[in-house]
């Protein structure tokens, strides 16, 4: 039986996770809740699993969630009600996993957390994984090299930051921040004081809004540190509607999309991590068809992060 990959580049890294998993195509029916269709990189995983499911010949219903607890939990429950072999499910809140895990359990029901990881992730029951990235790596790359570049610019003396968070909710926002926080109380990078931090729910317009405020109450920070690249776009409008040079403000943003990738372009977004949108995606599917078939996937699968800067962004324009 060939062992089946989520793509060609991570063939290597991901080949112990589904060493047993057929590549024969399946004629399985999947339901996918997706979070909100209007988030950027949730579009991307989108596109990833229908990608994937048309590959391999099976149906795939995509519903959005619009960011609604309780509408995810009836869109999960409407795919048990009508026969679906699978579930993919990104999450609108991580502590809502329990309960969507539940329900999936007791219908027998094969369910695959992609991207944003459940807050049960280590005790999931049989037949349920998670298909996504360690979110220690993201923000740690971010932070990292956001604190070179502050060296590098003759910072090291002191530097100010603020930073931009995504959806409260998501563990994803949670960690990221905890792992930027972490590496600017390392003796190379403790110069870095944080002025602020809040959430812009990973929204482009309340980023902007947020670092307007920001500009309004003090002085242009020597940095921004955004749990996404919308963020860390909105925070650039901002900057450049008030003024501020951003040749002075080093900015940094997780995801590598088309948007964040056109900003570094363009000498405005200093610092990305590529997130694999069309392996986690992609991923996803071929779980919910391994599970669905009687396969064994291992619980958790990582797709891993990989640090961009304007030195390597050609390499990623096309890669989400």
């Amino acid at each position: 039986m060939k062992k089946f990959l989520i793509s060609t580049a991570l063939a290597t890294l991901m080949t112990t996770a589904f060493a047993t998993v057929s590549t024969s195509a399946f004629a399985a029916k999947l339901g996918v809740s997706i979070v909100d269709f209007d988030n950027n990189f949730q579009t991307l995983l989108m596109h990833g699993m229908q990608d994937r499911a048309k590959e391999k010949g099976a149906d795939i219903q995509v519903e959005d969630a619009h960011n609604d607890v309780a509408k995810q939990l009836d869109q999960v429950k409407n795919f048990i009600a009508s026969g679906v072999d699978a579930i993919i499910v990104t999450l609108v809140d991580t502590n809502a996993s329990t309960t969507l895990s539940e329900e999936a359990a007791k219908a027998g029901i094969p369910l695959v957390f992609v991207n944003l990881e459940p807050s049960d992730m280590k005790s999931l029951p049989e037949k349920q994984v998670y298909v996504g990235s360690n979110e220690t790596e993201s923000g740690t790359l971010e932070a990292f090299e956001v604190c070179k570049m502050l060296r590098a610019k003759g910072k090291s003396a002191g530097a100010s930051a603020y930073i931009v968070m995504g959806s409260l909710v998501h563990q994803a926002a949670l960690q990221r921040t905890k792992d930027v926080e972490q590496i600017f109380s390392t003796d190379m990078c403790n110069f870095i004081k944080v002025t602020d931090k809040q959430s812009s729910e990973w929204s482009r317009d309340n980023a902007q809004n947020l670092m307007t405020n920001w500009l309004t109450a003090g002085p242009a920070p020597d940095a921004v540190i955004a749990n996404n690249d919308e963020s860390a776009i909105g925070a650039i409008l901002s900057l450049k509607a008030n003024g501020v040079d951003l040749k002075n403000v080093v900015v940094g943003g997780i995801d590598a999309t088309q948007d964040g990738l056109q900003a570094m372009q363009a000498g405005e977004l200093s610092v990305t991590v590529f997130q694999n949108a069309k392996g986690q995606g992609g991923g996803g599917v071929d779980a919910a068809l391994a599970l669905a078939k009687g396969e064994k996937v291992d619980r958790v699968v990582y797709v891993p992060f990989e640090l961009v800067t304007p030195q390597n962004a050609a390499e990623y324009l096309h890669k989400n």
